[in-house]
């Protein structure tokens, strides 16, 4: 009797729910993707500029011999030997990463290996495991304890401290036309 009522139902209503549940499985795999890759990126450090913008991943499978040119942050897991050049971006050396190679970023933060020279217009940052063999550049220096150095630093006004001197050296007064010491 009720066998008798699933075989008149149309068949035509059947389909429609079961694409429509096909249909749905595709859409739900790349957000559960997406949640996995920002799990990993929070893994390795917790940033608020890697969900404001585009970031490149160079997996750690990966060797690179040459220059890497580009306006989006990176981060790298792999091996690079030459030059790596994001101006205003961020560039992250991830913990398996060997890089001999110069970079040249707004921002570095090294979690693995550098061997190379390093210039941050914002920051350079060398975590705990990190390791930097070469001449830092940049405005401001972050360095964990347990972090490997060896290299000089120059620390770079920022264009918010010079933009302040340039305000001051403005309002100080000038000296009067003949006065001075050998004037009086």
């Amino acid at each position: 009797m009720w066998r008798n009522k699933k075989p008149d139902t149309p068949q035509g209503a059947d389909p429609e729910p079961k694409n429509l549940q096909t249909n749905q499985l595709p859409k739900a795999a790349p957000a559960s993707r997406e949640g996995i890759t920002n799990t990993g990126r929070d893994a390795v450090g917790p940033t608020e500029a890697m969900a404001d913008r585009a970031t490149a991943r160079l997996g750690s499978s990966l060797h690179v011999k040459g220059e890497i040119w580009g306006n989006e942050d990176l981060y790298i897991d792999g091996t690079v030997e030459g030059l790596v050049h994001l101006d205003e971006r961020k560039v992250t050396v991830g913990a398996t990463a060997r890089l001999t190679a110069d970079i040249i970023a707004g921002e570095v933060i090294v979690y693995g290996i550098v061997k190379g020279n390093v210039r941050g217009k914002g920051k350079v940052e060398i975590k705990k495991d990190g390791s930097v063999n070469g001449d830092l550049t940049t405005a401001q220096i972050i360095i964990e304890d347990g972090a490997y150095f060896k290299g000089s630093i120059e620390i770079e006004m920022s264009a918010e401290k010079e933009g302040d001197k340039n305000a001051f050296s403005r309002t100080a007064p000038a000296p009067a036309a003949g006065a001075g010491p050998g004037n009086i």
